[in-house]
């Protein structure tokens, strides 16, 4: 198992260094402005992400936080379990991070249907009653305009920032308290990361408006800096993820 402790040891002493999550955020930021512009061109060719049936989509961001919770829950209780009290606090940090997706994919849900209406074909738009809502005026076959502020943009930033803020304390576990099961868990996250950056990406280029993607991004960054940057440092909270004092310091 040599190759996976190599590949744990370098990926942990990238994670650790604390300007490389706010590199990350920037990225979404970047990625979420150039891949508008390259939407606007219209020069990319359609392909098998261009689809919104992909397998990728359907069957892991479509339930991406599923797909966070059933790795980061796991990892966490691994790196903290030592300390009952503090395995508790860490994990009240997924309690958060659950109720801030809840409310802000309910939000742009509520947003979307607010501010739509519903366009239907004139061949069939005789006959028919007005329909006020997303759900009925799709089953009319019509298609809702609104401001959709994308969730994927939000959830798969939001996702991202916080598994890597989450996996940082993996460098500080001494090699014999870890055991192949950690490592396996935790090369897992690492992957989930780059199917959501990837998904990101795809997301820029083919899908939404430029305001409803940068709105998303920016929503997904908010919660994770109020959190992890500002709240979490404080004595009332979940409290921040495992670091030596001196480690933090120069992180």
């Amino acid at each position: 198992m040599a190759a996976v402790d190599i590949t744990v040891d370098t990926l942990a002493a990238l994670w650790r260094i604390r300007f490389i999550r706010v590199i990350l955020a920037l990225f979404f930021l970047g990625i979420s402005i150039v891949g508008s512009f390259v939407n606007w061109t219209q020069l990319v060719p359609e392909t098998y992400f261009s689809n919104r049936r992909n397998g990728v989509n359907m069957y892991f961001v479509k339930v991406s936080w599923g797909w966070t919770l059933l790795l980061l829950t796991p990892f966490i209780l691994f790196t903290s379990y030592k300390n009952l009290t503090f395995a508790l606090r860490r994990l009240s940090s997924l309690v958060v991070a659950t109720a801030v997706w809840y409310t802000f994919t309910k939000s742009f849900s509520y947003i979307n249907n607010a501010t739509g209406t519903c366009r239907v074909p004139e061949s069939d738009a005789m006959d028919q009653v007005p329909h006020d809502d997303i759900t009925s005026c799709r089953n009319a076959g019509g298609q809702w305009d609104g401001f959709a502020i994308s969730g994927h943009s939000f959830i798969l930033s939001y996702s991202a920032l916080i598994i890597a803020e989450e996996m940082a304390p993996m460098v500080h576990m001494v090699k014999k308290n870890r055991n192949t099961v950690l490592d396996l868990l935790y090369i897992s996250l690492n992957w989930i990361v780059i199917i959501w950056i990837w998904m990101f990406v795809c997301t820029s280029v083919y899908f939404h408006s430029f305001p409803e993607k940068l709105l998303g991004t920016v929503l997904g960054i908010l919660p994770w800096f109020l959190t992890y940057w500002i709240w979490y440092s404080m004595p009332l909270s979940p409290g921040l993820p495992y670091q030596p004092k001196e480690q933090r310091q120069l992180a």
